[in-house]
């Protein structure tokens, strides 16, 4: 009955994820996270393109959101502050799944091609960042620097927000993290 229930992907997700770390990455096989949910391989690729792509579900939802911010920032903002905004505007996607984030990091950093694969996506924000600041009139060079740069603090805000005993929300390590880079920047 499993197969009639609603939200199949994010069953799949959880099923994925329980099944990496019981049996590892590498011995879990798309037929075995949907029968743990009681669904068809058939359905899993209705939803994921492959076994490592249901970690990196919602990544595009993320880079939407992380763009979007940028491009409804005040003409008056710099780039960095552009960026910023939307590092802000990603937190609020995190704060709820902790838990998760932590077990999920947790099967990338034992996997390579995981790794490989979260290297890709945050390469692809990058570019999309980049993209947007060029779009509000900020130069290659600048926006691309800027795109870097966050995506820096967006690495190193999430990495202290795991591992925070105290679990202060996302956006408090962001401010750190960016204002960090600001120090550094202004060296």
């Amino acid at each position: 009955m499993a197969r009639w229930e609603p939200n199949a992907p994010e069953r799949l997700v959880e099923a994925a994820l329980d099944l990496y770390r019981e049996r590892g990455y590498d011995a879990t096989t798309v037929a075995d996270i949907a029968a743990r949910v009681g669904l068809t391989e058939r359905t899993y690729f209705r939803y994921f393109a492959d076994k490592r792509e249901v970690l990196f579900w919602k990544s595009d939802e993320l880079e939407s959101q992380m763009v979007g911010a940028v491009l409804r920032a005040p003409e008056t903002v710099g780039a960095l502050d552009a960026v910023a905004l939307g590092l802000d505007a990603a937190a609020v996607l995190f704060d709820a799944r902790r838990d998760f984030a932590r077990k999920r990091q947790a099967v990338i950093v034992a996997n390579a091609a995981l790794r490989e694969r979260e290297l890709s996506k945050l390469a692809s924000l990058t570019a999309a960042l980049a993209g947007a600041l060029q779009q509000r009139g900020v130069k290659a060079l600048p926006a691309s620097l800027a795109a870097e740069a966050g995506v820096a603090v967006f690495k190193t805000a999430f990495e202290r927000w795991l591992e925070d005993e105290k679990q202060r929300d996302f956006a408090h390590h962001i401010g750190k993290s960016l204002k960090g880079i600001r120090a550094v920047a202004a060296g």
